[in-house]
């Protein structure tokens, strides 16, 4: 079915371009300009899908009609996509981890193997290791901060031990007890920050055992400025996972 557009502006006089209209029935935009062509250029834009064109207008077309009334609609997205984008970034992908247990964890043959008192047998070949380390390799950073309970929950002892296979594999993973991260005013959410741009935050089903439901990228500028300032204060004020396990009591 055909899209019913409405004319929203145009900074073009009658020459025909560049104008903005809106889907009627989605508020989605439909910028019309002149189409970009050149090879050179088009190789400069990112994660292109096929069938996307590219067009240039005016930065006063966009200050001028650009909508700015609408709320924010939630943007989710599946579990294989969320997987991609620890392809896909470019620079850095940070992690507060602020829960106190995880289901998916618990779920786990190397947990079952840790709650007992054995070896949990990590294996560095496995999938998500080999990616870690190929990533790491083109000079990616894969950065956690945990927040840890006082005394710990048996899941948080799990991540700890779980923090050097993880650092074998190219993660930088750092501590910080509750009650500093609560003096820091830190976010309680969970949630990734990729390339200082975009936020993956992790909604769990508190009823279902801390089950991982949902992931919603948020982009927002205010947000995603607020959770590189998190970033940086809970990074600053954050020790190092060996330096902090060296201070936890074990209790197994």
């Amino acid at each position: 079915m055909s899209r019913r557009l409405r004319f929203i502006g145009s900074n073009s006089g009658h020459n025909g371009c560049p104008t903005l209209y809106e889907d009627m029935e989605t508020g989605e935009v439909i910028v019309q300009g002149d189409v970009v062509t050149d090879p050179a250029e088009i190789a400069q834009l990112r994660n292109i899908k096929p069938g996307e064109g590219f067009v240039t207008v005016p930065r006063v077309l966009l200050a001028d009609f650009a909508p700015r009334d609408m709320d924010r609609e939630r943007m989710m997205i599946s579990f294989d996509e969320f997987d991609e984008m620890f392809v896909s970034f470019e620079h850095t992908a940070f992690r507060l981890e602020t829960r106190r247990r995880y289901l998916s964890d618990e779920q786990s043959e190397t947990y079952r193997r840790f709650v007992a008192g054995l070896d949990p047998e990590w294996d560095l070949d496995h999938p998500w290791c080999r990616s870690r380390r190929e990533q790491s390799a083109l000079g990616k950073r894969f950065e956690r901060v945990r927040i840890m309970d006082n005394p710990p929950t048996m899941g948080q002892r799990y991540l700890l031990n779980n923090s050097v296979r993880n650092g074998l594999v190219g993660e930088d993973i750092r501590y910080l007890w509750r009650a500093d991260a609560d003096r820091l005013a830190l976010a309680a959410e969970d949630a990734w920050l990729f390339d200082s741009q975009v936020i993956a935050l992790l909604h769990f089903d508190a009823d279902a055992d801390d089950d991982l439901t949902e992931i919603e990228l948020i982009t927002d500028p205010v947000q995603v400025a607020r959770a590189c300032q998190v970033r940086d204060a809970a990074w600053h004020y954050a020790t190092p996972h060996r330096e902090f396990g060296a201070g936890v009591p074990s209790d197994m």
